[in-house]
């Protein structure tokens, strides 16, 4: 991914916080000598250096994927950017945005303890706290029957790349002209851009002073 310097992330917690809040991602193989992509939600193993998921077993893309060096892309919030909220006419469109890029080595999983395990980690994460949905309340052969249908693996994490374009290419005045604009806008992806350009003005002042 190009990177300039001045959108780098280099803090893994940053990292890993946004790869846990944005945990939907796109999964990018060979599949049959060609580029193939499936939509899943991921789980972060810090402890391991990994993601957990999983593939519906018609999805043919986990036939070759074992052993496979596999692409993981999670995108954050993103928003189009107006020049005209500059105070310049020379000015041009852009896009603000948050995305991470995850390279590794995926391995399918065979033990049907950890798939298990993983799927109660996912209901766990996205049940509110107050839904009487309980997966170790279901019936075991029901949770047996529906495991059949499923594919579970393992991504060891080799490199990590990632990326928050914000801005920061121009002055604080400027970035306070697109963080006023945004947040007069209606749409959440432009309000999650500006609370994130306002952190990264405080973090630009505490550098400074």
């Amino acid at each position: 991914m190009y990177i300039p310097k001045h959108f780098k992330i280099d803090d893994e917690e940053v990292i890993f916080d946004f790869i846990e809040k944005y945990s939907f991602a796109t999964l990018f193989s060979q599949h049959e000598g060609e580029p193939y992509a499936s939509h899943l939600p991921l789980q972060l193993k810090k402890s391991e250096n990994a993601l957990y998921g999983h593939f519906a077993r018609p999805n043919a893309q986990w036939k070759d994927a074992d052993n496979q060096q596999i692409l993981v892309i999670f995108q954050g919030p993103h928003c189009y950017i107006s020049p005209s909220w500059y105070e310049t006419k020379k000015a041009v469109p852009t896009w603000n945005y948050v995305t991470i890029h995850v390279y590794g080595v995926l391995e399918i999983v065979e033990d049907k303890r950890i798939l298990l395990h993983s799927l109660n980690d996912l209901v766990n994460k996205y049940e509110s706290s107050d839904s009487p949905y309980d997966l170790s309340e279901v019936e075991e052969s029901f949770i047996e029957g529906m495991s059949k249908g499923i594919v579970a693996f393992k991504i060891n994490i080799t490199k990590i790349e990632a990326k928050a374009k914000l801005s920061q290419n121009h002055s604080t005045e400027r970035q306070e002209r697109v963080i006023k604009n945004l947040e007069e806008k209606a749409d959440e992806n432009s309000l999650q851009i500006a609370v994130l350009m306002k952190k990264n003005l405080l973090k630009q002042e505490d550098n400074r002073s």
